[in-house]
């Protein structure tokens, strides 16, 4: 990296926020949802970077700690009837007690092993949901009503259901992990994640314990995935047991490896690419998937890493 570069990287991630923030000015009422959603779902694809980017881990599991968060917030307006601010925080907790618990089971492997064993606690964690459907809706799911939506000080209140409310309150989640895990991956334990990701028992060898900064990795990506999903169920207002299939675990894998692993801005790219390729072809035609299937082959022959990865290896080696 150059000198210049810590400059470049914050620059261009102010100038990514900046450029959200104006086009809430800029687009009509039906990108602002879609653009609120692609945001949050960006936060989920940036905990799983954090772990299979930076750390080399691949997950199957993930769906778990985003449904943590989704069920932890949902349940406790619906349930329990707490304020926005209480339910959000229920939802962060969820995700860091289960995180810190799959992650001193699971990190007792490694490599296919540990991808399989996440998805092993992924499906019971979704078969649980479906058990307990009296508490969780089951496949059904639960709405959650308009005003337990309400963000309260004092004598003033944000609707979350309102298109701008949502969508500030989308950038702002968005604008706070972007911002944390650049600081993360640019600090001296960014640097030790990734010298395990290449050689961990060179890694061990220099003094650190790799196991400790894994476990550490993994409760910061369960708390990222758990913020995205707190903040789907109470700006969206629904909570499902779809969101635990295996199919919310591939997706932000998905997502990570389009936009390019192991930078911060790829989960944005790769899932702002999937959302809007499947959104315009599936306008004019119903076999959008093969569409968007031949446009996921062509971006990986042309870019193997990525959108940014690509580009980061080629023309900017300054990216973050």
């Amino acid at each position: 990296m150059s000198e210049a570069s810590p400059a470049k990287a914050y620059g261009l991630h102010f100038g990514a926020i900046a450029l959200l923030f104006v086009l809430s000015f800029l687009l009509p009422e039906y990108y602002h949802g879609l653009l609120a959603r692609i945001m949050v779902l960006a936060v989920f694809a940036m905990g799983y970077n954090m772990l299979f980017g930076y750390v080399g881990l691949l997950s199957l599991g993930h769906a778990m700690f985003f449904s943590a968060g989704l069920y932890g917030a949902g349940l406790a307006v619906i349930q329990l009837g707490w304020s926005v601010p209480a339910a959000f925080a229920a939802g962060l907790c969820c995700g860091v007690v289960l995180s810190l618990v799959i992650g001193l089971l699971a990190l007792r492997t490694s490599g296919v092993a540990f991808m399989i064993v996440t998805m092993m606690f992924a499906q019971v964690f979704y078969l649980i949901i479906l058990y307990f459907s009296s508490w969780t809706g089951g496949d059904q799911g639960m709405v959650v009503p308009q005003p337990a939506r309400v963000l309260a000080f004092g004598a003033t209140s944000l609707d979350l259901t309102n298109p701008t409310v949502r969508y500030m309150s989308a950038l702002g989640l968005f604008s706070l992990v972007l911002m944390i895990t650049l600081v993360l991956v640019r600090s001296r334990y960014g640097r030790v994640l990734v010298a395990i990701r290449e050689n961990e028992e060179r890694t061990k060898m220099l003094g650190y314990d790799t196991f400790s900064n894994k476990l550490a990795a993994v409760v910061i990506s369960g708390i990222v995935c758990a913020a995205s999903g707190a903040a789907y169920a109470l700006l969206f207002g629904y909570v499902g047991s779809g969101f635990a299939s295996v199919q919310y675990s591939i997706l932000p894998l998905l997502w990570v490896l389009l936009g390019g692993a192991a930078t911060t801005l790829g989960p944005l790219i790769g899932t702002l690419f999937m959302y809007y390729v499947i959104d315009i072809t599936s306008g004019y035609t119903s076999a959008y998937l093969l569409i968007v299937g031949v446009a996921l082959i062509l971006l990986v022959l042309f870019f193997p890493k990525g959108i940014l990865g690509s580009m980061r290896q080629r023309w900017l080696g300054w990216l973050p």
